[in-house]
């Protein structure tokens, strides 16, 4: 792969602070989504959501690749490689985690994501046969007390269901994320986001119009205010577009299983967001966001 670097070999100090730097970047802008989910979700369903997320995302990702580089690349790219991956981890996946925010709420699903970790290390040692060093043994231990710290902060979290969807939504994400980088490697970040972002959403679409057919789901009510669009804009391009395609980045550059531990810092620019909306400041959720980025720091010497 001629574009990243084996999750398991040495890189450079600069670059992996670089790397860092862009992971970070795209957890707060995927943590922005949460908040605008919330008010989607008192409009449509799931998975009218989510295709409708999906389908923005892409009208600002496919151009973009197409002009940055060429209309050639997007003739050649693998796309029913991508698709499946695509299909199976990110619109499966994707529905799952909007599921599980409409059964529980925005901070414990994000609070529940800290599993996301675990499932990206198991990945990496069955498909990379990673060996545990003790430094990222104590960073994950550091990033689930990070998540435990926070879980003990969360208000009125509601497990059961909503928790095991979230779990599932983890792991599939995670494989995803790795699969994305091991099986496309002649693509740039954009052309791989692009490629796998395009079978979520022919899983999701489809799904939502045999749904509708089937008179299972309900047809997308009109966006009537300008806080709706509002809120689809920034679910879509911050939460999807911009996090995904930077994620997709970072993934390529430290592994699937570092740049996870990102993840569990998300529940502080969730309480962050929350906060600047009105919200109540939680100390708990900022000691566990120290807690895991010591973890990543440690686990990355």
């Amino acid at each position: 792969m001629a574009d990243t670097l084996s999750p398991i070999a040495p890189k450079p100090a600069g670059g992996m602070i670089a790397a860092n730097a862009v992971c970070m970047v795209s957890m707060i802008s995927w943590a922005a989504g949460f908040p605008a989910a919330e008010h989607l979700l008192t409009i449509w369903d799931p998975l009218a959501a989510a295709t409708a997320r999906f389908l923005v995302a892409l009208c600002i990702l496919i151009p973009l690749w197409a002009m940055i580089d060429g209309p050639r690349r997007l003739l050649h790219a693998r796309w029913g490689k991508g698709a499946l991956i695509g299909g199976l981890a990110f619109g499966l996946g994707a529905y799952l985690l909007l599921l599980a925010q409409a059964l529980t709420d925005a901070v414990t699903v994000a609070i529940i994501a800290a599993s996301s970790p675990i499932a990206a290390t198991l990945i990496e040692m069955v498909w990379e046969k990673r060996r545990l060093r003790l430094p990222f043994v104590f960073g994950l231990a550091a990033s689930i007390v990070g998540g435990i710290i926070a879980t003990g902060s969360a208000p009125h979290a509601q497990l059961g269901l909503g928790a095991a969807v979230a779990v599932v939504s983890c792991f599939l994400f995670a494989w995803g994320s790795w699969a994305t980088v091991r099986f496309l490697p002649d693509l740039s970040p954009l052309g791989r986001t692009s490629v796998t972002l395009s079978g979520g959403l022919i899983v999701l679409a489809v799904s939502l119009l045999g749904g509708i057919a089937l008179g299972i789901t309900d047809a997308p009510a009109p966006l009537a205010k300008a806080a709706d669009v509002e809120a689809l804009l920034v679910y879509a391009v911050f939460g999807m577009a911009i996090s995904q395609l930077l994620w997709i980045m970072s993934v390529g550059r430290m592994g699937v299983a570092v740049a996870a531990f990102h993840i569990n810092i998300s529940p502080f620019y969730v309480m962050v967001i929350l906060f600047a909306l009105g919200a109540a400041w939680s100390w708990p959720q900022f000691l566990g966001a120290a807690v895991v980025g010591l973890g990543v720091l440690i686990a990355q010497r």
